[in-house]
C-alpha cells in the first residue's frame, strides 16, 4: 500500500510518501522564511506560499519515490486543525488527486499525525501514553488506537512551544524561538532564577505556561535600558527551560497514574509534537519513563516538527483500519482528538 500526505497546515509545505511496511519512499520538505522578519507566521502569506508551492513539492516527493499518481493507493492531507487558509490548500490538493486517480481520500487530523508517527519507526504497540506538544498544543492523552484518543489534561493557557517563542522574543533570539532558547539553555545554569513551576503539586493533568512566561518578562524589563549580556541571558533559558521541564514532568507523574489504571498492559510513555525534538525534554522524560516502569519513546527527530511523512503514515494507519474520508469533507481550524473534552 503506497500512500502520499500533503502537509500544509502552518509554514511547512511538504509532501511523502510511505507504505504498509513502515517504509518511507520520499519526503520534501518546504519550510517558509518570510515569518522571521515578523516574528512569527502570518495566515495570509503562508496560504499564497502553500498554493504557489504544493503542486512543485508533490511532484518533486513522487520523483524521489520513484513513483508516479497511478501506483498511489490512497492521498493523506492535514485537514485540520490549523490555518484555514493553509489547511485548505492541501486538502484541495488531495481531493483532486483523489478524485482523478478514483482512489481514498484521507482526512487526517494533524495532532493524531503527530501521535502516530512514533510508530512509524518503531514498534509502539497501542495503547500508550502521550505527550503531545508544540506551538499550538499541549496536552496529555491515551492513545488507545486509530481515532481513539482520550484527553487528561491539556495547557489551560499558552501552549509549551508558545512559550519557547515568546521568551526567544523577550530576550532578542528571534523566531522560531525553540531551537535557539535551546541552544541557549545548553550553556546556561539553570538554578540562577527562581522561576515558578505552574500547576506543579496540584492533581490532574492540566498544564500552564502564563505565568511563568510573565515571570520571564520581568526579568528581563529587571534589566533596564543596558538590557542582559549573553551570560544572563543563557541562564535566564536554562532556568526557563528547566521550569517547564519540571513542570511537565510534574504533570506527567499524575498521569502515569491514571494510565496504569486503565492500561495495566500500557508500556510505553511517548512524547510527539514540535517541542519533543528538544534533546532535555527528552532525556528528563526518559528518565521519568524508567523510574516508573516504562519505555520511552519519540519520533526521530527530522519527524518531530510538520513534514509530509507524519501525514503519510496516518493516512496508512487509517487505510488499513478500513477508513477512508468523502470528497465532501470540510477542512477545520479546530478538531480536538478527544470530542468529549472541556477544552
Amino acid at each position: 500500500m503506497l500512500v502520499l500526505g500533503i502537509e500544509s497546515s502552518c509554514d511547512e509545505t511538504a509532501a511523502a510518501v510511505a507504505d504498509d511496511k513502515k517504509n518511507l519512499l520520499a519526503s520534501v520538505v518546504f519550510s517558509q522564511s518570510e515569518h522571521t522578519a515578523f516574528g512569527g507566521v502570518v495566515p495570509e502569506i503562508a496560504a499564497r506560499d502553500h498554493l504557489e508551492k504544493v503542486t512543485g513539492i508533490v511532484r518533486e516527493t513522487l520523483e524521489k519515490a520513484g513513483i508516479g499518481f497511478e501506483d498511489l493507493d490512497a492521498v493523506a492531507a492535514s485537514a485540520g486543525p490549523g490555518l484555514i487558509g493553509g489547511v485548505i490548500v492541501g486538502v484541495m490538493t488531495a481531493k483532486a488527486i483523489a478524485a482523478v486517480r478514483d482512489i481514498p481520500f484521507v482526512a487526517v487530523n494533524h495532532l493524531e499525525a503527530h501521535a502516530l508517527t512514533v510508530r512509524l519507526g518503531t514498534d509502539v504497540p497501542f495503547p500508550y501514553l502521550l505527550l503531545l506538544t508544540s506551538g499550538g498544543h499541549c496536552q496529555i492523552l491515551i492513545a488507545y488506537g486509530v481515532g481513539r484518543f482520550k484527553r487528561l489534561g491539556a495547557t489551560i493557557d499558552d501552549a509549551a512551544g508558545e512559550a519557547f517563542d515568546k521568551v526567544a522574543k523577550m530576550v532578542g533570539l528571534g523566531y522560531p524561538g525553540g531551537p535557539k532558547v535551546e541552544a541557549c539553555a545548553a550553556r546556561g545554569d539553570p538554578t540562577r532564577f527562581d522561576l515558578p513551576r505552574p500547576m506543579v503539586g496540584k492533581a490532574g493533568c492540566d498544564l500552564s505556561f502564563s505565568g511563568l512566561k510573565t515571570a520571564v518578562r520581568r526579568i528581563v524589563d529587571s534589566y533596564g535600558e543596558n538590557g542582559m549580556s549573553d551570560k544572563d541571558r543563557d541562564d535566564l533559558c536554562a532556568s526557563f527551560q528547566q521550569a517547564v521541564l519540571d513542570s511537565l514532568c510534574s504533570r506527567l507523574k499524575n498521569g502515569i497514574k491514571i494510565f496504569k489504571k486503565e492500561c495495566p498492559d500500557g508500556r510505553f510513555l511517548v512524547v510527539a509534537g514540535g517541542v519533543a525534538a528538544n534533546k532535555a525534554l527528552r532525556s528528563a522524560l526518559e528518565k521519568l519513563a524508567a523510574k516508573n516502569g516504562l519505555t520511552f519513546a519519540a519520533p526521530p527527530m527530522n519527524l518531530c516538527t510538520d513534514n509530509g511523512a507524519m501525514v503519510a503514515w496516518a493516512g496508512v494507519e487509517h487505510r488499513l483500519a478500513g477508513l477512508s474520508d468523502s470528497l465532501d469533507f470540510s477542512p477545520r481550524p479546530r478538531w480536538p482528538l478527544d470530542p468529549s473534552g472541556k477544552r
